[in-house]
């Protein structure tokens, strides 16, 4: 074991001043801090890209490491709406419901070809892309996508979590936007 102060691994910390006993930043990077290691995923799966998320919770991938460890299935208890899988038309209502459920600050991904484009599924019957009715943060390609692409597609959650504003929400682009999906 060496005396050297970069063999050990720091945790990470936001920006600030640190001193002796105490250490000051900004409240809005301690919030950005907490929020990218405590998201809590709602998983809305409909076929194979769901399979693919359960191997990503299994113990060999360990979504657990991110802080994304407890799905909820409760949209009122979730700040994370991930769409895997098929979405068909008559189901878009309903993710839309689940989606203006949740709380604010709320983030999607769009896991999957189906999911993100309507894949191969290329029908009057099935919604081509979910960004069509709700707005999606991170995409999140592949028929289905690997594991370890879920897992690159979290990770870009969570810079977005880290780095978003406390007031990006309230901001006149961002409601915008909202009205342009009719969301309230």
């Amino acid at each position: 074991m060496s005396d050297n102060k970069s063999d050990i691994i720091m945790a990470e910390t936001p920006e600030g001043v640190e001193g002796s006993g105490f250490f000051a930043t900004s409240f809005e990077k301690v919030v950005g801090l907490a929020r990218k290691h405590s998201l809590w995923p709602l998983p809305f799966a409909t076929s194979c890209c769901g399979i693919e998320y359960m191997a990503t919770m299994g113990s060999h991938y360990d979504i657990s490491r991110f802080g994304s460890e407890r799905p909820s299935f409760s949209p009122r208890q979730a700040d994370l709406l991930m769409v895997m899988g098929t979405i068909a038309k008559k189901m878009g209502p309903v993710v839309k419901q689940v989606y203006e459920q949740m709380a604010e600050p709320r983030w999607v991904i769009a896991v999957g070809a189906c999911a993100t484009s309507g894949g191969i599924f290329d029908s009057y019957s099935v919604l081509q892309g979910i960004d069509r009715i709700i707005p999606v943060d991170v995409y999140v390609p592949g028929c289905p996508p690997r594991p370890e692409q879920i897992l690159d597609g979290l990770m870009r959650i969570q810079d977005l979590a880290e780095n978003e504003s406390l007031r990006r929400r309230n901001s006149p682009e961002y409601q915008a936007l909202l009205a342009s999906y009719n969301i309230k």
